[in-house]
């Protein structure tokens, strides 16, 4: 074949001389701008992983640059005067102009044709010049070819809100360092690490508004270099940062950082395939060091896919196909943790009230790749030691002494209010369609039962009704009847005498999405007869031309579904419930206020979001009004709708802090599920961003729900701070115990659930004396009528 590469990079140097080794018959030229030996740029870092990659590609090649690397184990983080070390992640830096200098070097050993000097305008008429069977473009992050064959190519470039310039000093690092420095602006962070012998990489990084409070936008290029100098000066300990872009002049140093994903790779001109490679193809944020990475796996896979190919009829248009299906998965797993990692980085501030330790091991976890058993892997001592302090936390802020051990941070307490969780997990409220005439009988007995016992701290009862025409199917549970509050407390008894788990009761309305079939008959269709009218925020079909039309609520409709969560509110009080929490997701009622989607009310009920959340909060209120003072309320909201248009993650930082300030204890982190357009990223734990956001910015207690299947996840989520508690669903399905089995899976050696607990803080009997006793208070400040009169009363209205 007859092969040109445009750009002469780390993509384009290294397919050249794996293509050259696989087949010397082949004619390849890498036309490079730049002069001979020389390049632009820092130092570039790899994992141990990628080296396993390049010595299994070319052995003489990954020889040399393991010669010229700088390896350490150690990352290190400078926040608010304290340095947090963790060890065992295995990096290794190197020059860039040395990593190039290397694969130049072994291009001209094999019969590469290397030109130098040359600034390509026209690749097809390059193309023409040297009679190209295969043309890579790997020429670079602005690349002109897939702008020019942008049609083709499809790019979406998404312009992130950080400026950042790229240094260095002469200042050696042991460590892959992170410093963090606040201003009266805002923050700043510096990535540094070391890649030879004198020099160390210094990348300095601010958002975008900060960076222009701050100045920087109008200081020349000396006075920002002085700028970062002195906020730095701690970690620069007199020595300088260095400049190698003197062409360059005022703040043009400081630049932000496109991400770039191409839906296709490949563009065919007059039969000649022309193909993206590295940066021209697709980005991945610096701060997990993987642009690099990512180029050379792209040539290690093409020439691989080449020499699968090689025989076969139509072998390059296979081995291009193969190229692209394979590398667009891996390169779309490494750019999801890119993002989060870089998204964390955009968001210092959101972090910053933590302490320095968790504020450490929410920045070693930021990308979601590295969990808290990976974690321990690396380092255990270092989680050892972190899991001492989140304990010792933990149980300063639940208010409950614990034993100095590590303990892992699903199992630490958890206090809201008066009631005290002995650990971090809930099992989700899970429809269960088995109710009769709303009353929860045996079944849900044993399956909130049985649920209690396994270990977990809180369970929840699925979503139970404020009224008959509030279900969503006849098989609903319901609290609007004496029968039904009877049957709760039966339920709440046993949990509370058999186990130390709490107990809580999800209240909800199901609006347009009521009066429909149990799912295995067929999700959301409509009951084939006795339907029950139904009410939205707005005149609504949940399924276009299949769901009832429920029309839009009047104010007396208002009025009387507020009642109705009330007396709901009261009557779970009663029963003994030890939490409450209002359903303002997924479609249902109130969440068909919240969401613009479902809301064109043009009264005081719509157009804003807070308009929009006017109704649910005045419910809330008056729920929060009828329940106990002690107990907790929380709140599940669907964070992001999924759609175009509808609510963004942004508006749920905005609908958490009007529920907080409404008396809300907790936001439980749901999503979608209010559209049937809906597009939603699956992944595991792909909702607990969501729960992230809302805890850190909006500051009140968050769930996260989603995805969570193992302890694993779990612990990560909670070490972060990402959120207070983990609600685990379908695994708990699967295995009543989820909760004992991952403990006895991960090798905690406890003697079960609450074995760290107190034992006066077992309830056991206790709570059940406590709930009785509650009763004859309630019956008391009632004109001395029975609980069950009280209950029966209450039912009335």
């Amino acid at each position: 074949m007859n092969i040109v590469c445009i750009g002469g990079g780390p993509a384009g140097l290294y397919f050249s001389l794996l293509m050259k080794k696989q087949n010397p018959e082949h004619r390849i030229t890498v036309i490079e701008r730049n002069r001979p030996y020389d390049t632009f740029g820092w130092g570039v870092v790899f994992s141990d992983q990628t080296l396993g990659n390049l010595a299994n590609a070319d052995e003489p090649t990954a020889r040399a640059i393991l010669q010229a690397f700088n390896h350490w184990d150690d990352i290190e983080i400078h926040f608010k005067g304290e340095t947090v070390r963790s060890g065992g992640h295995g990096f290794c830096g190197i020059g860039r102009k040395r990593l190039l200098n290397i694969l130049q070097a072994r291009c001209e050993e094999l019969g590469v044709q290397l030109v130098f000097e040359t600034e390509v305008q026209d690749d097809q008429a390059i193309a023409r010049q040297y009679g190209a069977d295969l043309v890579i473009a790997s020429d670079g992050l602005n690349s002109r070819i897939r702008t020019r064959y942008a049609a083709s190519y499809q790019p979406e470039i998404d312009q992130r809100h950080c400026r950042f310039v790229w240094l260095g000093t002469r200042k050696k690092f042991e460590a892959f360092t992170f410093a963090f420095r606040q201003t009266p602006h805002g923050w700043f962070q510096a990535h540094i690490y070391q890649y030879d012998g004198e020099t160390s990489t210094f990348i300095v990084e601010t958002p975008e508004h900060v960076w222009r409070a701050t100045g920087l936008d109008s200081m020349s290029q000396e006075e920002g270099i002085a700028f970062c100098e002195a906020l730095f000066a701690q970690e620069l300990d007199g020595h300088g940062l260095l400049s190698n872009s003197p062409h360059l002049r005022g703040s043009a140093q400081w630049i932000t950082f496109p991400r770039i994903v191409c839906r296709q790779w490949v563009h065919h001109h007059d039969g000649v395939p022309v193909v993206l490679m590295g940066d021209a193809a697709h980005t991945a944020h610096y701060s997990i060091g993987s642009g690099t990475k990512l180029a050379l796996e792209d040539a290690i896979e093409l020439a691989r896919c080449f020499g699968q190919h090689a025989d076969a009829a139509a072998g390059t248009d296979a081995a291009l196909a193969a190229y692209q299906q394979l590398r667009a998965i891996e390169v779309l797993k490494i750019q999801s943790a890119a993002r989060n990692s870089m998204e964390w980085f955009e968001n210092v501030e959101r972090y910053s009230a933590m302490e320095a330790p968790q504020f450490a091991y929410s920045m070693l976890t930021r990308s979601q790749r590295i969990s808290h058993e990976n974690l321990r892997l690396r380092d255990p001592a270092y989680v050892a030691d972190y899991e001492r302090w989140l304990a010792r936390r933990a149980g300063e802020q639940a208010g409950v002494e614990m034993r100095d051990e590590a303990l892992p941070p699903m199992l630490t307490p958890f206090r809201l209010r008066g009631v005290l969780l002995k650990n971090r997990i809930a099992v989700s409220p899970m429809a269960q369609y088995s109710a009769v005439d709303g009353v929860a009988g045996d079944y849900h007995l044993m399956h909130l039962g049985a649920r209690a016992m396994g270990g977990a701290g809180l369970v929840f009862a699925e979503m139970t009704c404020v009224s008959a025409d509030a279900r969503i199917t006849p098989a609903c549970p319901g609290m609007y009847s004496e029968a039904h509050t009877q049957a709760w407390r039966r339920i709440v008894n046993f949990v509370h005498a058999n186990s130390d788990a709490k107990i809580a009761l999800q209240l909800g309305h199901a609006g347009a999405k009521g009066s429909t079939r149990p799912m295995w008959d067929g999700i959301d269709l409509p009951l084939k007869e006795d339907n029950w009218p139904l009410l939205a925020a707005s005149e609504q079909q949940y399924l276009a031309g299949v769901s009832q039309v429920a029309r839009a609520a009047t104010e007396s409709d208002l009025a009387r579904i507020e009642q109705d969560f009330v007396r709901a509110t009261l009557a779970a009080a009663v029963a003994g419930f030890d939490w409450l929490e209002l359903h303002c997701a997924h479609g249902y009622l109130l969440s068909s206020f919240i969401s613009p989607l479902t809301n064109r009310r043009t009264d005081e009920h719509g157009g804003s979001l807070e308009n929009r959340c006017r109704y649910p909060l005045r419910v809330f209120r008056a729920m929060r009004a009828a329940w106990p003072q002690d107990k907790p309320m929380s709140v599940r909201i669907s964070a992001h709708d999924w759609v175009e248009g509808g609510i963004t993650p942004d508006d749920a930082v905005v609908i958490a802090r009007l529920f907080k300030q409404a008396g809300a204890d907790l936001i439980d982190c749901s999503s979608g599920q209010v559209s049937k357009l809906e597009q939603p990223v699956y992944g595991r734990m792909f909702q607990a961003p969501f729960a992230d956001r809302v805890r850190n910015e909006a500051g009140i207690a968050s769930m996260a729900v989603g995805s969570i299947f193992e302890a694993d996840h779990a612990n990560s989520i909670i070490a972060a701070g990402r959120a207070d508690l983990c609600a685990v669903g379908r695994p708990h399905l699967a295995n009543p115990a989820w909760t004992l089995t991952e403990m006895a899976r991960i090798g905690y050696s406890g003697a079960g659930a609450g074995a760290t607990w107190p034992k006066q803080y077992r309830p056991g009997q206790q709570q059940l004396e406590r709930n009785l006793q509650r009763e004859r208070q309630l019956a008391a400040a009632n004109t001395g009528l029975t609980p069950q009169q009280v209950a029966a009363r209450l039912l009335e209205g």
